[in-house]
């Protein structure tokens, strides 16, 4: 079988995103990364892309030369990763998607419910595979979580509890790094900081463990650096579907807390915990009897969390290799549409277009309940 050809827009040298994404690319081994737009700067850019080994014809100065030149290539890439700031999704991941090649977006999808929607539409009118990176849920034991919760392992679910705090927006000089500063200016980051860029990821994950939708929020955004436009800590309550109740708390002000993402959910027959810091382990308490840890790798995980890993047992697996999962979900579903065939149904699993705008719709919501000083808000179901 052929690899897929790759390229990738943003995610340019000391890039944490941009390493990750090529290091999934390379452990999956079905993708050829062979186009790149790799920094906002053009020379830049060219020379990052020939340096990693992207032939110089096709490691591009900026997105629209890649779109371009690769639209009317015979061998244009099949599948474009785009990983730039968030303001400027919709545009990239239209034009691609209009060119006839896949896309695969870093969160969160678009700075605005309407242009989340219109790529919607788009996707599911030209067959596109549109994907949305939630990294996060190629880790096996997220899997192995989600699978347990929609088994009935815990019986009926009751609550989930998320967070998402770290330290690493705490400093008061926040405006003189880069990485940080434009994350609060609302023209770059849209109506939300903290609760976009990290909360929507616990949100995310609430949602994919659990197979269900937000239905409704009650969020309480607050400023604890002084000058930012956007918030840097929320609190939110919120309920799902079935009536699973839902807490959330996402923090940058949390000194001491390393990354801080961490996922707990409750049932009538037992309880989950994991954090993303100690990936290998998923805690299960059934009823009263002791907590179990359970490892990644060993063979009483069910096959939809083996299926995510790629080391033996006791050998640490990290973010790289969780996006990997991603990676190997979308090949499976391009390939088959290549030939066909039906995917596994695991495959499937990976987080769509429609995935992205239920969280910025979510986002929205939070956003709307915390100006209206915390009132229950209702979050859109969209029928597209």
């Amino acid at each position: 079988m052929k690899k897929i050809r790759w390229g990738i827009v943003g995610g340019g040298e000391g890039s944490q995103i941009g390493f990750a994404h090529r290091a999934g690319v390379a452990v999956e081994e079905k993708y050829d990364f062979v186009a790149s737009a790799l920094d906002i700067d053009p020379a830049k850019a060219k020379e990052f892309g020939i340096r990693l080994g992207v032939s110089p014809d096709r490691a591009y100065g900026n997105w629209q030369e890649m779109l371009q030149s690769e639209r009317a290539r015979p061998d244009r890439i099949e599948l474009v990763t785009v990983a730039t700031p968030n303001d400027t999704h919709f545009e990239i991941c239209k034009s691609f998607m209009e060119a006839g090649i896949d896309v695969f977006c870093e969160k969160p999808l678009t700075i605005n419910v309407e242009e989340a929607r219109e790529l919607v539409k788009l996707g599911k009118k030209l067959g596109r595979v549109c994907a949305v990176n939630f990294g996060y849920t190629g880790y096996p034991m997220i899997r192995q979580m989600r699978e347990m919760v929609l088994r009935g392992d815990l019986g009926k679910t009751r609550v989930v509890f998320t967070q998402f705090a770290g330290g690493f927006m705490a400093e008061s000089n926040w405006q003189d790094d880069p990485r940080i500063g434009w994350r609060f200016d609302p023209k770059k980051a849209g109506v939300s900081a903290v609760t976009l860029d990290l909360g929507s990821h616990a949100m995310h994950l609430a949602c994919f463990v659990t197979g269900q939708k937000v239905k409704r929020v009650s969020s309480d955004f607050a400023v604890g650096v002084a000058g930012r436009e956007l918030e840097d800590d929320s609190l939110t309550a919120f309920r799902l579907q079935d009536g699973t109740i839902g807490r959330q708390w996402v923090s940058g002000l949390a000194y001491g807390r390393i990354h801080g993402l961490s996922i707990q959910i409750f049932g009538e027959l037992g309880g989950l915990r994991w954090q993303q810091e100690q990936p290998n382990q998923l805690y299960w308490t059934k009823g009263k009897e002791a907590t179990k840890i359970l490892e990644r790798g060993a063979p009483y995980l069910y096959d939809e969390a083996n299926r995510a890993g790629r080391v033996t047992i006791g050998h640490p697996e990290g973010m790289p290799l969780a996006f990997s999962t991603l990676y190997k979900d979308l090949a499976e579903v391009i390939n088959c549409r290549k030939e066909g065939k039906t995917p596994d149904q695991s495959a499937l699993t990976y987080p769509s277009f429609e995935d992205g705008l239920h969280m910025v719709e979510v986002v929205f919501s939070q956003v709307d309940s915390s100006r209206k000083g915390g009132q229950w808000t209702e979050v859109p179901d969209w029928d597209n």
